[in-house]
């Protein structure tokens, strides 16, 4: 195994925190992987990382060497794919985890787009809105909506949407029309859970250039994009969801747009991927692309 190869192992085997999952994601034995290390420690004269039954981490000087790798390994796959205007496409592949439904309405339909542009990439695709841990499962970038509060990611928006508070027309033949955010009070709506702290989500209006929270009680709560759709049409409360999602069933009428004077502000769309990192070239060609599928929807 040559250096650089010895170099993607260290970085896997810390950031997978294990011998046998780094070697599992690099396709190799679990003793190539062991005896790797070893060679790699007597060629450099220090101990990279502290072994335990449990996980393995890395030393001060593993630390620092582990920086150090990252760094290289971008700037080798950079070279390799291409300097100046060699015109060498990026290749190899890309392991992405992208929210459902901004997965259903805007990459899925336009990845054979991606592959006649980039046909050297092969893309993984996970979807869902749980918490991804980039940097321990091995995925490049996520795509999410919503505000960016981890610190240890790099979020590049793509997208603002505009968002509607709704409900369906059972509800409202029930409950009647809101007709200011003080009528709210006695509403139900379908609660929207966050995966990561397990709070309720209030509504939110802007009020004056102001954002105006209100929480109301409901019978059901939901950490599910479609399931939180799906509640709301089943008559179970008020919810707020992007227009797009939400402007052929107004238009049905299946569903009743709500205080339409004071919308609930947009929501960002951004692609994330780990602050320590760069983009290697594949990636930044994936991440491109899923801004410009994404430029101009709102």
């Amino acid at each position: 195994m040559d250096r650089f190869d010895a170099m993607r192992l260290f970085t896997r085997i810390v950031e997978l925190s294990s011998f046998s999952k780094a070697a599992e994601d690099l396709q190799l034995p679990a003793a190539t992987a062991t005896h790797t290390i070893k060679q790699l420690e007597t060629r450099l004269g220090v101990r990279l990382l502290h072994r335990t039954t449990r996980q393995v981490s890395p030393t001060l000087d593993g630390q620092a060497y582990y920086q150090r790798c990252l760094r290289i390994l971008a700037d080798v796959e950079e070279t390799e794919a291409g300097f100046g205007n060699s015109g060498v496409a990026p290749k190899g592949k890309v392991r992405v985890d992208l929210q459902e439904t901004l997965a259903q309405y805007f990459v899925l339909p336009r990845l054979r787009e991606f592959f006649e542009r980039y046909p050297d990439i092969e893309l993984e695709i996970g979807m869902g809105d749980r918490y991804v841990d980039l940097v321990r499962e091995g995925v490049d970038c996520v795509l999410r909506s919503g505000t960016l509060r981890d610190s240890s990611m790099v979020g590049r928006r793509v997208a603002m949407l505009q968002q509607v508070t709704c409900a369906s027309a059972g509800y409202v033949d029930s409950y009647g029309t809101p007709r200011t955010l003080e009528e709210l009070d006695g509403h139900l709506a379908v609660n929207f859970h966050s995966s990561n702290t397990g709070r309720l989500l209030p509504l939110e209006f802007e009020v004056n250039g102001e954002v105006r929270n209100i929480q109301l009680g409901g019978k059901v709560s939901v950490n599910n994009a479609d399931a939180y759709s799906a509640c709301c049409l089943n008559d179970l409360g008020i919810i707020q969801i992007p227009r797009y999602r939400a402007a052929p069933l107004l238009a049905a009428g299946t569903l009743h747009e709500l205080l339409p004077q004071w919308p609930p502000p947009p929501m960002p769309v951004s692609v994330l991927y780990p602050y320590q990192r760069q983009l290697s070239p594949r990636v930044r060609a994936f991440v491109d692309w899923v801004a410009d599928a994404m430029s101009g929807v709102d």
